[in-house]
């Protein structure tokens, strides 16, 4: 079956389905870009860092799509996750990439209208790290 995948998806179409599966899992849609990049190391290893790079910024991109989503929100009430992002700030965003909170931490940066400069360095780092352990798991 591998080998099948391996045919069908070339190199760059592997590295684009993978950034639009990233970026898509980062936004409100479920997806499993984890599992997309471990099989994706396993058929081409070579692409460890244009793999690790396409889905850490798809991943960050669909997180800061989120965080331009929570800045249209109204600002009526105090939410949960904006109020424990309030308490510690932007370096919370390291947790962009754990699931259930993690969108909803986005989602509340842009809502409290942090520096966007901010939210994007932690996603970016947070979910580079998570993608990180995937690719020294498929290693």
């Amino acid at each position: 079956m591998e080998q099948f995948i391996a045919r069908l998806m070339g190199e760059e179409a592997s590295l684009w389905t993978l950034f639009l599966s990233s970026l898509l899992g980062a936004t409100v849609l479920p997806g499993g870009s984890e599992a997309v990049l471990f099989a994706l190391l396993k058929l081409h290893p070579d692409l460890l860092w244009p793999a690790l790079a396409s889905a850490t910024l798809g991943n960050t991109l669909g997180g800061m799509t989120s965080y331009l989503l929570g800045r249209f929100l109204p600002r009526d009430r105090d939410h949960r996750a904006a109020a424990w992002l309030r308490r510690h700030g932007s370096p919370v965003l390291l947790l962009a990439w754990a699931p259930l909170v993690g969108d909803a931490l986005c989602v509340a940066a842009g809502w409290l209208r942090i520096n966007p400069w901010y939210a994007v360095l932690f996603m970016f780092i947070g979910k580079g790290a998570r993608y990180g352990v995937v690719t020294l798991v498929a290693a």
